[in-house]
Formats: structure tokens, sequence, C-alpha cells
């Protein structure tokens, strides 16, 4: 079996109005333009993780440097977020397949297939979903807020980001993506420490 799934799942996430207070604070936090900032406890943390990420994503980004900066953001935004960062390569797993410009057939963009009702319903018309990190703030802004709403369900949260609430498939693909390819296993500290680069 390959590591990769050959096919990308990505759905439709529903459209459903939000009350204003919960529309201020996704406005918020997709409008937040702070400079992302590594979100590791110690160094030795940052470059144990993004070291052997970027090891098991080197045949989907070949470009070492475009993928330490996928790495990093993706961490950064997942904990942002308060999102396990391997939950959400997981995810971009099975919605793209981590291609940049994947559409689906619903109109999803990018590597965390955002729908672009989003961009109308809490962004600004000037947002690229093509672009890395408004695609990934966008796509873990939304999750957390299924999150929030399913009170922490991630099974019908992620339901809910793929538009496939009730049914298991796609939040199956998602955990299977995420423990089978993207957990980390608990580690003791190591004597060969190699700063990522």
């Amino acid at each position: 079996m390959s590591l990769f799934a050959a096919h990308a799942f990505a759905g439709a996430q529903t459209y459903t109005p939000l009350s204003a207070s919960v529309r201020a604070v996704l406005q918020h936090s997709v409008s937040d333009q702070a400079a992302p900032k590594r979100a590791f406890a110690t160094q030795y943390e940052a470059d144990l993780w993004l070291n052997e990420m970027s090891r098991r994503l080197e045949k989907r980004l070949p470009d070492k440097r475009y993928r330490m900066d996928f790495l990093n953001s993706v961490h950064y935004e997942a904990s942002r977020a308060g999102l396990d960062p391997q939950l959400v390569l997981g995810l971009i797993e099975v919605e793209s397949g981590f291609k940049k410009y994947a559409v689906s057939s619903a109109g999803a963009r990018g590597y965390m297939q955002v729908m672009p009702f989003w961009v109308r319903e809490i962004g600004t018309t000037d947002q690229n979903l093509f672009h890395l990190r408004i695609n990934l703030r966008y796509g873990c802004t939304i999750l957390r807020h299924y999150l929030d709403i399913e009170k922490g369900d991630l099974y019908r949260a992620l339901g809910r980001y793929n538009g496939s609430l009730g049914r298991p498939e796609y939040p199956n693909l998602v955990r299977a993506a995420w423990h089978n390819h993207w957990a980390l296993p608990q580690r003791t500290v190591s004597s060969h420490y190699t700063p990522a680069s």
C-alpha cells in the first residue's frame, strides 16, 4: 500500500449561517497577520519534529526549502488553532494529496480544500486560498470551529469539515492517515541530535 492516497478525498464544507459573534471571532482569527513563529517548546523539539516530518514528506514535496516552510507553517497554524499538527498533515493528505493547487469538484481549494464561501463569510476578497499560509489559516480555523461546535468530538468535526457529517468514510480516512503516516512514536531523548536546516 502506498504511503499516500492515490486520490484526494476532498468534499465540500456546507455553508451554515454564522451568528454575528461567531463570525466576529472567525474574522479576527483569519485576519491576524502576525508573522509565523515557531510554536515548539524547545529548539530540540523543533528540529526533531521538522526532520522527521520532512523525511516523511520528501517524495511529495521534493524542494527542501519549500518543504521546511510548509512544515513550519503547518505546525504554526495548527498549534495556533489548538490542533495537533500531525492531524492537520493527515487531513491535508486526504483532502488534497499535498497538491497546492488542488480544486475539488465542489470548488474547494488548496492544501486543506477550503470552500470559497469562507472568504466571503469571514475574510476579505483579496485573500487567495491557494496561498500556503492563507489556506492553512482558514483550514485550521474552520476545523477548530467545527471542533468547538461538536464539543471536541473529532469524528463529527471531521464530518462537518468534509461535508459528510454522519458518514464514517472521511473521518476514518483522516484518522488513519494521521495515525499511520504522521503520528510520532513516544521517544526518549536521543544522543543523536541533528539541527533542522
